[in-house]
């Protein structure tokens, strides 16, 4: 068996299925809606309007209805798009972390009075030192980092046993896992330095030579170019069940991960779990992905008052 062809796969696997016409169940129901609604316009105001305003009516609403089942915002049906809008209209903007309602100030300070934030509801309760993240009743997380492989260039036998490699990881599984693939920014800043840093320490001219050079080619393509890297993530996550459901469910997490670096090893991948810092920074960058990784000694922990002046 050959793995020499290459099999397309969608970049959106959840887009939903085209019934008919080209258009999917949700389309096909806002249209549906939009010519009833004409229909009842029709029935109800056609006879009674001038044929000018019952036009302009008429074409508002099959307008609006077309736009709401068929425009798209940045990949997002329009219909959604201001539904979302909506809800971040009429939804607080001033969040705290406290798992309750928050009372209002007491009458005898002196402050202007406003709206009274609103709790801040997060999926994840915190991310403990050896890397797990706590979601409470929903269990554990674990995140992994996986190296990769080149599989366009091996032999087609080789090829064949890397998928046979990999497909007898995935009969293993015996829960959900996540595999996820993402970009994010390299900063070449540290390596430029350190490379510097070496120059004067280098045996011989020629050296010292190629790796100013090289250090030239750095400088100038870190600030000609967005670099990016690729990375990719698994993600195990075990429920919590009963009273000593978080420490079970963090054992089971370790278990299958490294019964996953056990069978990925075969194909030549190597599972690294993330520590505490190391999955802290992760979901930094997920949360703000173009801005600059924060230094972990600069970072507030979860439990330290925060002051001005003092970390962040």
């Amino acid at each position: 068996m050959s793995w020499s062809e290459v099999v397309r796969i969608p970049a959106d696997v959840e887009q939903p299925d085209r019934i008919v016409w080209g258009f999917t169940a949700r389309q096909v129901a806002i249209l549906a809606v939009t010519g009833a609604t004409l229909y009842l316009v029709y029935t109800t105001l056609g006879e009674r309007l001038p044929l000018a305003v019952f036009a302009a009516i008429t074409l508002l609403v099959a307008v609006l209805g077309i736009l709401l089942g068929v425009a798209t915002h940045d990949g997002v049906s329009l219909d959604r798009f201001l539904l979302a809008a909506l809800r971040y209209r009429w939804s607080a903007k001033r969040l705290v972390s406290t798992p309750d309602v928050v009372a209002p100030a007491p009458a005898w300070i002196a402050a202007s009075r406003g709206p009274v934030p609103a709790p801040l509801k997060l999926p994840a309760r915190g991310v403990g030192e050896d890397g797990l993240i706590d979601l409470g009743p929903d269990g554990i997380v674990a995140i992994a980092e996986v190296s990769t492989v080149s599989f366009a260039l091996r032999t087609p036998d080789e090829q064949d046993g890397l998928v046979a490699a990999f497909g007898r990881w995935l009969n293993s599984l015996s829960e959900r896992v996540q595999i996820l693939v993402r970009a994010e920014r390299v900063d070449l800043a540290t390596t430029i330095g350190a490379l510097e840093e070496r120059i004067p320490l280098l045996p011989h001219p020629a050296l010292a030579h190629a790796a100013r050079e090289h250090a030239m080619f750095l400088t100038d393509l870190a600030t000609r170019h967005e670099l990016l890297r690729r990375q990719v993530l698994l993600v195990i996550r075990e429920p919590a069940v009963g009273a000593n459901g978080t420490t079970a469910a963090a054992a089971r997490a370790y278990r299958r991960l490294a019964e996953a670096a056990r069978l990925l090893g075969a194909c030549g991948l190597t599972v690294r779990p993330l520590d505490g810092a190391a999955v802290s920074a992760l979901l930094a960058s997920c949360f703000d992905p173009m801005a600059p990784p924060l230094p972990a000694d600069s970072l507030a922990h979860p439990d330290e008052v925060i002051s001005w002046g003092g970390r962040r």
